[in-house]
């Protein structure tokens, strides 16, 4: 099977929450995790997987609060699910593996590598900054969404948590996403945390993703030791959905 299909995976209990993962790809291949971004779920990568599959152990995982993992009842921070992961991460017993991740799932693998020396050999995060200042336009954009202009503007994802979830609170679940995409404590963005960063990171932006300017990602890549930025001609936000092709070839490229 190359496709999270939502049907074949395994739960796993953590702070009041049921956390859903799916593995697919090669059982001996290196391993892979994926993380999604902000009403996103593990699907959002399906058309990568034909690509990723023929060589990687694939993990994907719902966090907290979409797809088919609960919510539970404590705040969601980017700090939550970055524990979610490294909980899975260590049920699997990952002694090395490399993480995609895009958006929020980008700002939880700079957290994740930002322990310094892990398990983690590369990072690839699609749209994702490393801290959001106060001044940052982005923050402006970000406060003025709500949960009733999010299904307005994005019915699809609606309408793919109404099917997937087994507990679904969409107004309380969006909310909990909008106040930790403005969280600007310790358990938020990495910020400083970032220049710990050992492994490799290849920073990707679709060349017209307003939400990850290119000058704060040149910034962000200049802090962390090891890392550039890929821009794809032509995409937006969802820079590995609007342009498949150019970004498998320049991830490939890195992660091999």
């Amino acid at each position: 099977m190359s496709q999270f299909d939502h049907r074949s995976g395994q739960s796993i209990e953590m702070d009041g929450a049921s956390l859903y993962y799916e593995i697919v790809g090669q059982d001996d291949g290196p391993a892979l995790l994926l993380l999604h971004g902000g009403f996103g779920d593990i699907e959002d990568f399906n058309g990568l997987l034909p690509a990723l599959t023929r060589r990687y152990r694939v993990i994907g995982v719902d966090s907290r609060g979409h797809g088919r993992s609960t919510l539970g009842e404590v705040p969601l921070t980017y700090q939550r699910l970055q524990e979610d992961a490294e909980r899975i991460v260590d049920r699997l017993k990952l002694d090395r593996y490399s993480v995609i991740g895009f958006s929020d799932g980008g700002v939880v693998a700079y957290r994740m590598a930002s322990r310094g020396a892990s398990a983690i050999e590369r990072v690839v995060a699609i749209g994702a900054q490393g801290d959001l200042p106060e001044d940052d336009p982005v923050r402006g954009i970000l406060a003025k969404v709500t949960p009733e202009s999010w299904r307005e503007r994005f019915p699809s994802t609606y309408d793919s948590y109404k099917r997937l979830n087994p507990a679904p609170r969409f107004d309380a679940f969006a909310r909990a996403v909008l106040a930790m995409w403005l969280d600007a404590g310790p358990s938020g963005y990495p910020n400083d945390a970032v220049e710990r960063i050992v492994c490799k990171v290849l920073i990707v932006r679709g060349e017209n993703d307003h939400l990850a300017p290119r000058d704060a990602l040149d910034r962000l890549a200049r802090r962390i030791p090891d890392a550039r930025v890929l821009e794809i001609p032509g995409a937006g936000h969802v820079a590995f959905q609007d342009q498949p092709e150019l970004f498998l070839r320049g991830v490939s490229e890195f992660l091999a």
